[in-house]
């Protein structure tokens, strides 16, 4: 199953390149978790939208949510929501029974504060076929090494403050461990492909995947797959410098 890496927003006429495939997967998933064709056809795909907010209000994760149960459309998919306040863990039980798990989007250190007791778990249920979409900071905390945040690097100004994620200096982490290239989002629109292009022109990281807005990069047995409305930019250095493809 595949990795599926969201660079945040929304766009309208996106929603199928974007999320249609984790959607498709997500299905597949249930219907090959039971031995009969009669209980697959029964039983709908769970699909779990797990958000940490500043305060958990029940009523986060509903975009999302809605998104999801739209592109499904027809297909027997349930989704559901969980909500954490921002210091507070993710629990376990949230990933019960998901043939599908969508981490969402906002403060990248709570998110990884939230889930970081969970990522063997996580790691265990891509392994066995669940299929994983992160979406802005859920992209950005699923990486070995999951890039957190900070607008500055050696006290030098890399991205606005705005996109800081409270955080000064570049702040490099031990992440989810789904996939082994560090990740950014927002990256043509909230100006991070060059906090992207710093991180690697530092040494801090090798390769760096920064993800446009609507747009997703899905990682997995085959070859990588952008689709969307935005670009997927790889950062990458060798002896001539700090090298940017586009990838469509």
């Amino acid at each position: 199953m595949s990795v599926f890496l969201v660079g945040g927003g929304f766009r309208d006429g996106s929603e199928e390149a974007v999320y249609g495939g984790f959607v498709s997967e997500a299905v597949a998933r249930a219907a090959s978790a039971h031995r009969s064709a009669t209980e697959a056809a029964e039983r709908a795909a769970r699909i779990v939208v797990l958000t940490v907010r500043e305060d958990a209000h029940p009523g986060h994760g509903n975009t999302l949510a809605s998104v999801v149960q739209n592109v499904a459309g027809d297909r027997p998919v349930e989704v559901t929501t969980t909500v954490v306040a921002e210091g507070e863990p993710m629990p376990a039980s949230a990933l019960d029974g998901a043939d599908g798990i969508l981490v969402g989007g906002g403060l990248t250190p709570a998110y990884l504060s939230a889930f970081a007791p969970l990522a063997a778990r996580i790691r265990r249920e891509v392994e066995t076929g669940v299929p994983y979409l992160g979406f802005s900071a859920g992209a950005m905390i699923a990486p070995d090494r999951a890039l957190l945040g900070g607008w500055l690097i050696g006290g030098i100004e890399v991205v606005a403050q705005d996109a800081a994620e409270d955080l000064d200096e570049l702040t490099i982490e031990e992440g989810l461990g789904l996939i082994d290239v560090t990740v950014d989002v927002h990256a043509v629109q909230w100006g991070n492909l060059s906090r992207a292009i710093a991180a690697v022109d530092s040494g801090a990281v090798d390769e760096v995947i920064a993800i446009d807005e609507a747009t997703v990069l899905a990682v997995g047995s085959g070859p990588l797959r952008a689709s969307g409305a935005g670009t997927v930019w790889a950062v990458t250095k060798d002896d001539r410098g700090v090298l940017v493809r586009s990838m469509r």
